[in-house]
């Protein structure tokens, strides 16, 4: 054999960074419960004891997962408005989370969480703090952002319907269902808002734009 070839026939180490995104991209296929170590070594090319050079155990690369969607939210500048800086976050978040919907429960779950994961949470800390919200009630302002982000994203995920075609299309075999007696509320506003073209993805931003309203009252306050 010659040098050339050996060195073609070595193959370059696998690494820890390799390792979590064939996991990301396993569960953006199939869902995080279907994510097994045997899969997981199968897609980088080890056997599934080898994986253990890479991450402890599950925990461990369900850190590292999260922390590459974490990755994937852009972060403001660290001197913004604070008012801007949450709107950008909120609307990075929720796209991130659209690429990977089996991360919305885990985001916030981890007690080991990596760095982009830690650089996230303190970055916006600042950004709330400089803007004379007190630490409870930056960490209030994260909180309620939190939980409309990740909710908003989850149901937006699993609804019947997509586009305002769609929801035309739903709407009409509702509508047929419900005896117009007993389900008049629901017969209008069903009907209604499939003639309007109502996008439900737009009302994400209508919602934001309501909290961050309220969540200014907290500035200056002690909590």
């Amino acid at each position: 054999m010659t040098a050339g070839a050996g060195a073609r026939g070595r193959r370059e180490p696998v690494t820890r960074e390799q390792v979590v995104a064939a996991a990301v991209e396993l569960a953006d296929a199939e869902g995080v419960d279907a994510l097994s170590i045997r899969k997981l070594a199968q897609r980088v090319g080890l056997k599934p004891m080898s994986l253990y050079h890479h991450v402890a155990d599950k925990d461990d690369l369900l850190d590292g997962m999260v922390d590459v969607v974490f990755s994937e939210i852009e972060l403001p500048p660290a001197d913004a408005d604070w008012r801007t800086a949450m709107r950008q976050r909120a609307t990075s978040a929720r796209s991130a989370l659209a690429r990977h919907h089996w991360a919305i429960g885990l985001m916030e779950s981890r007690t080991s969480p990596g760095p982009a994961n830690l650089r996230h949470h303190d970055t916006l800390l600042g950004i709330l703090r400089r803007a004379e919200f007190s630490i409870v009630a930056a960490t209030q302002v994260l909180s309620i952002l939190d939980s409309y982000i990740y909710g908003f994203t989850l149901q937006e995920a699993t609804l019947p319907f997509g586009s305002p075609d769609e929801l035309e299309q739903v709407a009409e075999a509702i509508v047929a269902l419900m005896p117009a007696d007993e389900y008049p509320n629901l017969r209008q506003a069903a009907t209604e808002l499939a003639a309007s073209g109502f996008d439900y993805a737009e009302q994400f931003e209508v919602g934001l734009e309501l909290i961050l309203d309220g969540l200014g009252q907290l500035r200056g306050a002690d909590g």
